[in-house]
């Protein structure tokens, strides 16, 4: 969930076949053992909204801290693990999944002076290590490793920032899974920490001063006790770090009080001569711009872009003109250069205008741009010069996600990264003189990607919008009906999902399984018209794309109802919980992860306040009547027989917090009038998902294939 993600999409991978006893249809699976679920209290809470009055019997599981919620979770992880350590097969899975794992991944290097910083993880670690080299394939040394902060791989490195001459580091912790972020400073010559300490922060990165002197971040009060993973994030404010002094003597740079929903991402551009503040209120990809000249800390932060009317992202600057990927006047995003010294928008000049793909991405390496864009969920890079005109197309190692092309002005090499279902991250250096690119790194794996086909198809949704979907399976496989089929979305927030690797996947395909991912509306692959088309009274047509989906590889006999599961996570949980209450007879395995279940009372916890923008709020009484109409928790109907589900959630998930599937998973056993097991797995010391140790990562997948491969007859 954006959190005012991205949920990665997975891959096709060649693989050697598992033994016959551990494909995915068992045709000698005893009959689905009955379950005898935990008691949950039901209280007698009803809440008037707008004359309409709402039963919410399970209010007490939003008490995440409570003796009573600890035993209902002890309870209810009892009974999932008792039925996922019997599956037979669940061993085989684990074990081709830490075997799939283990390869060597990296991040994109990036430069300082003489200096490259990348993290590397060689397979099986639980965080990747960040490595300081003197040259691009001179010695590394290990500046940073997470590792060794937590017995159980629990610590993650969320963020990471050089200083421009490489001599200093900031570095951020998030602590099991939480999107609290302490930050330190490193010196990279001796590896040691500074003094310095920054704690409180969420949802901002730092930037710099180009003297070291410090770095600006945004950061919350500090949260009343007890109330650290679920109280509301309000009233961020914008610092300034001197280095060497107490967090407590922090500079204030900026803050609005009169409208508390406001927060802050610093960026300093690379001349040292702006701070540029983007100024976001909830999730809606709308922001404005203020800045504030660097030359003297007394002149004041002004307003550059108000209106909260388009999304505006800093590319670079040329002295006083600032360049802007925005999509003002543009659905699918355009360049635009404006002046601070006269940034009326009269005056604005459009640099690179709207085309018929979407603009994601665009950086300015020295006199060019360089766009990515993309074109039915498919990357495209293109380059421009200062005049906007095209210069060329770099031509890419095949279909697929591409993304990087970032650096300073001056570089003489920039870096990218490629992926798609057949191919896990590879990365590439990109001469800026030559426009040649040579591989730098790539992992060995052993599969034959000739073995997998992927074909993207387009289907039409109930009101006849055409909608993408990439399917990816063996090629081995008969389509008569009878293949097991993960059909996973997201559809929202802006968000889009295109094709990368994931070893999970790898092994559910391997395993005969058909993986399905359809762009659905909500999401940024169309750009903004897409976007809007499927959020708040339109959220209807997100779950209408999803279940057209379904039906469409039913018709066209990829799959049947009893072989078809769903999944997917945070806004996809909502989705996957919607579907299966609308439509429960049309899936045979449901997987809701993280997700948002009870859409009245999303708004009341940490930064759910946010998703008002995508969703709309139950305190408007038009927007209520559309939320209750789908909210997962809401339309749960007793005496139904609904498919096998599998939640999944964690204890620290303070983006959605975990009490939505608390609630969800009580109704959903409530209401179950068939012998199809409603499981709940609540992972420890684990959060929305990013900094995720290796090993749960392995576990969970492995108990999410052991489950389809016992439900899925």
């Amino acid at each position: 969930m954006h959190p005012t993600s991205t949920l990665s999409i997975a891959t096709a991978i060649g693989l050697l076949s598992l033994l016959s006893s551990t494909t995915l249809a068992q045709n000698d699976t005893p009959p689905m053992p009955s379950i005898k679920y935990p008691q949950a209290a039901r209280d007698a809470i009803v809440d008037d909204y707008h004359g309409t009055s709402v039963a919410d019997p399970y209010r007490w599981l939003e008490d995440t801290e409570s003796e009573q919620t600890a035993a209902w979770v002890a309870a209810e992880n009892k009974i999932t693990r008792t039925f996922l350590d019997q599956i037979p097969q669940r061993t085989a899975i684990r074990d081709r999944l830490t075997e799939l794992w283990n390869y060597e991944r990296f991040t994109l290097p990036r430069s300082r002076e003489s200096k490259y910083f990348y993290t590397h993880n060689s397979g099986l670690q639980n965080q990747s290590l960040l490595y300081v080299a003197d040259g691009l394939d001179a010695p590394r040394r290990v500046l940073i490793d997470p590792n060794k902060l937590s017995e159980d791989g629990t610590m993650a490195l969320a963020g990471w920032s050089p200083t421009d001459d490489g001599s200093l580091l900031a570095y951020s912790i998030a602590d099991g899974g939480s999107d609290w972020r302490t930050w330190r400073v490193r010196d990279v010559a001796s590896g040691e920490d500074r003094d310095d300490v920054v704690r409180w922060v969420k949802f901002s990165g730092i930037a710099w001063m180009p003297d070291n002197s410090g770095f600006f971040y945004g950061r919350y009060d500090a949260p009343s006790d007890g109330e650290e993973l679920t109280g509301t994030n309000y009233n961020q404010k914008l610092y300034f770090h001197e280095l060497g002094t107490d967090q407590s003597e922090d500079r204030l740079v900026y803050e609005r009080p009169d409208n508390k929903e406001w927060g802050f991402t610093p960026e300093v551009t690379e001349d040292g001569r702006y701070l540029i503040i983007t100024n976001w209120k909830g999730s809606e990809p709308q922001n404005q711009i203020f800045i504030q000249p660097l030359g003297d800390p007394k002149l004041p932060v002004t307003e550059l872009i108000g209106g909260f009317d388009a999304e505006y992202s800093l590319i670079g600057n040329d002295e006083s003109i600032l360049y802007f990927l925005t999509d003002n006047d543009a659905p699918r995003r355009r360049v635009i250069a404006v002046d601070a010294d006269d940034p009326r928008r009269d005056q604005w000049r459009e640099v690179i205008p709207q085309n018929e793909n979407v603009i994601e991405d665009c950086s300015l390496l020295g006199d060019e741009f360089f766009t990515t864009s993309m074109k039915d969920a498919l990357s495209q890079v293109d380059v421009y010069n200062k005049e906007g005109e095209a210069v060329k197309q770099i031509e890419l190692p095949g279909l697929g996600s591409a993304s990087g092309f970032h650096g300073h002005r001056d570089a003489t090499e920039t870096f990218y990264s490629f992926t798609n279902y057949v191919t896990p991250p590879s990365i590439f250096r990109y001469d800026l003189k030559t426009g040649e690119s040579t591989l730098w790194r790539a992992p060995e794996l052993n599969f034959d990607a000739s073995r997998f086909v992927t074909k993207q198809v387009f289907y039409e949704s109930k009101d006849g919008t055409r909608v993408p979907m990439i399917i990816t399976h063996r090629a081995d496989l008969k389509l008569d009906g009878s293949n097991p089929t993960l059909l996973y979305a997201y559809g929202g927030f802006n968000i889009s999902l295109t094709p990368g690797f994931s070893p999970a996947m790898a092994v559910w395909m391997d395993r005969g399984g058909i993986y399905a991912v359809p762009n659905l509306r909500g999401g940024g692959e169309y750009g903004r018209a897409w976007h809007e088309a499927g959020m708040q009274e339109k959220k209807q047509n997100v779950f209408d794309d999803f279940i057209a989906a379904a039906e469409y590889l039913i018709q066209q006999k990829y799959t049947h109802s009893d072989k078809l599961a769903i999944r997917g996570g945070s806004n996809g949980g909502l989705l996957v919980g919607a579907v299966m209450t609308q439509r429960p007879e049309l899936f045979g395995a449901c997987l809701p992860a993280v997700g948002v279940m009870d859409m009245l009372r999303f708004h009341k916890f940490t930064i759910g306040w946010a998703w008002v923008t995508e969703f709309g709020s139950s305190d408007d009484p038009e927007q209520f009547k559309t939320l209750l109409n789908y909210s997962p928790l809401h339309q749960i109907k007793p005496g139904t027989c609904y498919p096998p589900t599998l939640i999944t959630t964690a204890d620290r998930d303070d983006r959605v917090v975990p009490g939505h599937s608390f609630k969800f998973a009580a109704a959903l056993q409530a209401a179950q009038s068939c012998d199809n097991p409603t499981l709940i797995r609540i992972e420890t010391r684990a959060g929305h998902g990013a900094g995720t140790p290796v090993t749960k990562y392995i576990d969970q997948y492995a108990d999410l294939w052991a489950f389809l491969t016992r439900v899925l007859q």
